[in-house]
């Protein structure tokens, strides 16, 4: 007797190269304490548990397991580790809706993306730097603990056509996030910073939020976004003042709100700028950008504003460092 097919078409050799690839990035346990190597144990029956279960439209992820974290400067930053197993399963779903969602993001949008790079990002920024005498420099607050998910799934809807990644996104959007006490938090917003598909989500959310509203509203500046950090190159100060105004009005329309202390006006003074200004530098993607003496080509020494490591990444460098000797 032949058994009913699944509902759902999921090759295995997808779920097996989702296990590399999260194999390859690592990472810790979740709720249920399984490691990578733990898992890899009984690696053939795990594998195929996946997927039976997203065949059958039965697999229900479990809960993320909150991990503090430091941030660089102070404080905490609350992390969502899915499981081993759960983590295969985004990475099945990451690896079929990808390509579709890249194809669509803009130039200047540089995190998380494949063949683009933070090094790229400043590299572009060091140019535009040259040619535009303020930045605005903005950072949201909370980004990924506050996508409004309505918004979120409008926009999957519109470009992920799939029946089963549709499906597990939305699950994976309300799995709820066990805390250190083991108590259970329900989640309406967001989308676990840890888990293998946020960064993907996060960034089709910016995509719409800012890159397309300042291609359409500012398409003659130029701009440049990190997932949740971001410049854009402005001519004037009342340029970059109207825009930040703006800007914020844009986020609070769509559940976000620019970090207010993270978000500063920045003077990118060098030999050619005259002027006394509050703010001359800025950090960006662990580069500290500002007036400094650099050599021309003809051994000449004169001011310009180049990068350099930040003193909040070297720190950070030190630490890890210390961490590893100690």
């Amino acid at each position: 007797m032949n058994q009913p097919s699944k509902p759902f078409n999921i090759d295995k050799r997808q779920v097996y190269e989702a296990y590399l690839q999260v194999r390859s990035n690592g990472g810790a346990a979740g709720v249920d304490g399984v490691t990578i190597e733990q898992f890899e144990s009984d690696l053939k029956s795990n594998l195929y548990k996946i997927w039976n279960r997203m065949s059958s439209g039965a697999y229900f992820p479990p809960p993320v397991r909150a991990v503090s974290i430091p941030k660089k400067n102070g404080g905490q930053r609350i992390l969502g580790v899915p499981t081993v197993a759960d983590r295969v399963a985004q990475a099945v779903v990451k690896r079929l809706i990808e390509p579709t969602l890249d194809a669509i993001f803009l130039a200047d949008s540089f995190g998380y993306r494949p063949g683009k790079s933070a090094l790229d990002a400043v590299g572009v920024t060091r140019e535009r730097c040259w040619k535009y005498d303020w930045v605005l420099e903005f950072d949201i607050k909370g980004l990924f603990d506050n996508i409004d998910h309505a918004l979120l799934l409008r926009a999957v809807r519109k470009h992920v056509t799939c029946a089963w990644a549709l499906l597990y996104i939305e699950r994976w959007l309300t799995a709820p996030m066990q805390q250190e006490d083991g108590s259970l938090v329900g989640r309406s917003r967001g989308t676990p910073q840890g888990g293998v598909v946020s960064p993907l989500l996060a960034n089709l959310f910016m995509h719409y939020a800012f890159d397309l509203w300042m291609a359409r509203e500012c398409p003659d500046l130029r701009w440049c976004r990190y997932a949740d950090d971001g410049l854009v190159h402005c001519r004037s100060r009342m340029e970059a003042q109207r825009l930040r105004d703006a800007l914020a009005a844009r986020l609070a329309g769509c559940g976000l709100e620019l970090h207010p202390s993270k978000t500063k006006i920045v003077y990118c003074r060098d030999y050619r700028r005259r002027g006394k200004h509050e703010t001359v530098s800025f950090d960006f993607l662990g580069y500290g950008f500002r007036p400094r003496s650099v050599r021309g080509p003809s051994q000449k020494m004169f001011c310009g504003y180049t990068p350099a490591v930040s003193k909040s990444a070297l720190s950070a460098m030190s630490y890890r460092q210390f961490l590893v000797t100690a």
